[in-house]
């Protein structure tokens, strides 16, 4: 016979205010750009920046390759992607990070958030994200690496 635990009894993890619903938002290098502000989410099915983002990266000389699904809104209003790029994307500090080429789709609409990074970045770096926690977990050769973030930016 098991036992429940009541999750509530136990302290909140270093750092962390509780109770909260913050959303996991990290900083990444994106094609050798630090972009802050990347919201994780894991119910995303594409990785996304906004226009903005690339405009302040200077990234204007790469085309986008064309796309034609639509994207939805938070109140279901369709918001038409201006294409994709393909950009390296590293994760980590100092000298433990991982870079891998990922596919966004570029989207011109305004956002609190530089980025998103949905399913597809979470499977590519077989990243583990956890809001309670504000961390970002991900392995670097066979060691594991943490992403954490100041709970006051999300």
């Amino acid at each position: 016979m098991s036992q429940r635990v009541d999750s509530s009894a136990r302290p909140p993890p270093r750092g962390i205010v509780a109770p909260h619903n913050d959303a996991l938002v990290v900083t990444a290098t994106v094609a050798d750009y630090d972009v802050e502000r990347i919201f994780i989410d894991n119910g995303s099915f594409v990785n996304i920046l906004f226009k903005s983002t690339l405009d302040q990266m200077k990234v204007e000389e790469f085309e986008f390759e064309p796309i034609s699904t639509p994207l939805y809104g938070f109140a279901g209003h369709v918001i038409p992607p201006l294409g994709q790029i393909v950009l390296p994307l590293s994760l980590g500090r100092d000298s433990r990070w991982v870079t891998k080429m990922i596919t966004f789709t570029v989207v011109d609409t305004p956002s609190s958030y530089n980025g998103i990074l949905g399913r597809p970045v979470l499977k590519d770096f077989r990243a583990v994200a956890s809001t309670y926690n504000q961390k970002l977990k991900f392995h670097v050769g066979k060691e594991e690496e943490v992403l954490c973030r100041d709970q006051k930016v999300a």
